[in-house]
C-alpha cells in the first residue's frame, strides 16, 4: 500500500511553490484537490510556457501538466462571499492538510486564516508557503521567484567576475522550498499522530533558499569574505569549467580536485609537454594560471565528442560529464533505468511525460498514475459524490458563479 494512502489534501495554491508539495504528497497516495476557478486559474496555466505546439490554452500547459499529476481539479471562486467561504470551509473540514502559497494575509482576509480554520478542523495541519513568511516588515512584499533568486544572493554569485549579475531562469527557490514544505508537513503529520494536534507551517521560500548558500555565509560571518561572481571556477579545483566538444553547442564539464586526478587527466591528455610545465604542477599554480589551463585543454576538447570525452576520463576517475539538452534529459540512461518519466495520455496535449518522485520508498511504490486535471474537471464529482452536495446544492452554487 501506498505510504500516504488516506490522507486528504487542498491546495489553495498555484504556480509551483504549493502544487509541488502535493503532487509529492499525491505520488505516495495522498487524495490532493487542486483548487482554482475560471476567474483565476492557476498561473502556469495561462501565462507560463510551454504549451503543446505553441497554442496556449488552458489545458495545454506543459509545466502545469508536470506540477500537478494525480490530482484532482475543482473550481471554487473565493471572491463569491459569503457563500465562497462557506464551502471552502465544508472543503477544508474533509482535508486533514491545507496548502497555501497566496501572499501574506490574503488567507485572513478572505476569512480562510488558520485559526478560523483550525475551528471548522481542531486538527488541521496548514502549510503556509510565502516568499519572506507570514509575518515581519517586508512580509507583503510583492515578488515572485525571479526576485527572490536575487534577494537571496543566488544572482549576484551567477556570471562573470567582469560582468552583470546573471537572472536565473524560473522560480528556482520555489522548487527549494518544495523540499521543506513536504518535510515540514511529514514531521506534522508525525506529530499528529502522536499527539493528535494539528499545526501551522510558516515555511519562508527566502530562508530556505539560503540553505544553498550557507557555506558563502559562514565564510562572511567567520572570515569577512564576500562571495562575489566567478564564472565556472571553483576554489578547490582546477581545472573546473565548461569546455566546447565536437557540435553545435555542444560541451563538457570537467573538475580535477587533487594532483592524483590531474595526473590520471594528462594521461588522457596524452601527457603533452605543457601539462608537464612548473605553472601547472600544483593546484596553487593551476589556479594562477588557469587562464591558459582552460585555454590549453578546451583546445583538446573541441575536436572530439562529449560523450568520447566523459566515458574516456571517467574511466580514468576524472570527474566529468556531459552537458545535457533537454532533450538528453529524456533519454538519459539512468534516469530510464530508475523509472523517473512515465508517459500518460493527455485529452489536449497528447503523449505527456511526466515526472515520478526523485526518491524511492522500498515498501511504497510511487506514481503518478493519472494525468494532470483539467480546468474543474472535478467539480461535480467531488462536490455531490465526496463533500455530499445535492444535485439542487450543486445546479445553484454554479448559478451564483460560486462554482466557477
Amino acid at each position: 500500500m501506498q505510504a500516504l494512502k488516506g490522507l486528504k489534501v487542498v491546495e489553495f495554491a498555484a504556480f509551483a511553490a504549493g502544487p509541488v508539495v502535493g503532487k509529492h504528497l499525491a505520488d505516495y497516495g495522498a487524495t490532493v484537490v487542486h483548487l482554482e476557478s475560471r476567474v483565476r486559474p492557476d498561473g502556469f496555466r495561462t501565462h507560463y510556457p510551454p504549451y503543446k505546439d505553441n497554442i496556449h490554452g488552458l489545458n495545454r500547459s506543459g509545466l502545469f501538466a508536470l506540477c500537478n499529476s494525480q490530482k484532482m481539479a475543482i473550481n471554487l471562486n473565493l471572491k463569491k462571499a459569503p457563500a465562497a467561504t462557506d464551502l471552502a470551509k465544508k472543503i477544508v473540514a474533509w482535508a486533514d492538510v491545507v496548502i497555501e502559497n497566496f501572499s501574506p494575509g490574503t488567507m485572513g482576509r478572505l476569512g480562510l486564516g488558520y485559526e478560523t480554520l483550525k475551528q471548522v478542523k481542531p486538527d488541521l495541519i496548514m502549510l503556509s508557503s510565502s516568499n519572506l513568511g507570514q509575518y515581519g516588515p517586508h512580509a507583503e512584499h510583492a515578488g515572485f521567484g525571479s526576485q527572490l533568486s536575487s534577494l537571496s544572493g543566488f544572482t549576484n554569485l551567477t556570471g562573470y567576475p567582469d560582468g552583470p549579475p546573471q537572472i536565473l531562469y524560473g522560480p528556482y527557490i520555489d522548487y527549494i522550498a518544495v523540499a521543506y514544505g513536504v518535510a515540514a508537513i511529514i514531521a506534522a503529520l508525525d506529530y499528529k499522530k502522536r499527539t493528535g494536534k494539528g499545526q501551522q507551517i510558516d515555511l519562508a521560500q527566502y530562508e530556505s533558499g539560503l540553505q544553498f548558500v550557507a557555506p558563502l555565509l559562514l565564510d562572511y560571518k567567520i572570515n569577512g569574505k564576500v562571495a562575489m561572481r566567478n564564472a565556472n571556477r571553483d576554489p578547490h579545483a582546477a581545472p573546473h569549467g565548461a569546455y566546447p566538444c565536437k557540435g553545435e553547442d555542444s560541451w563538457c564539464v570537467i573538475s580535477v580536485f587533487s594532483d592524483a586526478e590531474w595526473q590520471a587527466l594528462c594521461r588522457e591528455l596524452g601527457n603533452p609537454a605543457w601539462a608537464n610545465e612548473f605553472r601547472f604542477a600544483s593546484h596553487e599554480a593551476r589556479k594562477t594560471n588557469e587562464d591558459e589551463l582552460d585555454r590549453r585543454i578546451a583546445e583538446w576538447t573541441s575536436p572530439l565528442a562529449a560523450h568520447e570525452i566523459v566515458e574516456k576520463l571517467q574511466r580514468a576517475g576524472v570527474r566529468s560529464h556531459v552537458v545535457q539538452t533537454m532533450k538528453d534529459i529524456y533519454d538519459d540512461p539512468q534516469l530510464r533505468h530508475r523509472g523517473q518519466w512515465i508517459e500518460l495520455e493527455h485529452p489536449e496535449i497528447g503523449k505527456m511525460h511526466y515526472q515520478r518522485p526523485p526518491y524511492i520508498l522500498s515498501k511504497s511504490p510511487a506514481g503518478p498514475e493519472r494525468r494532470d486535471p483539467l480546468l474543474g474537471e472535478h467539480n461535480q464529482y467531488f462536490y455531490q459524490d465526496i463533500l455530499g452536495l445535492s444535485a439542487p446544492e450543486y445546479e445553484k452554487l454554479i448559478k451564483e458563479g460560486v462554482i466557477d
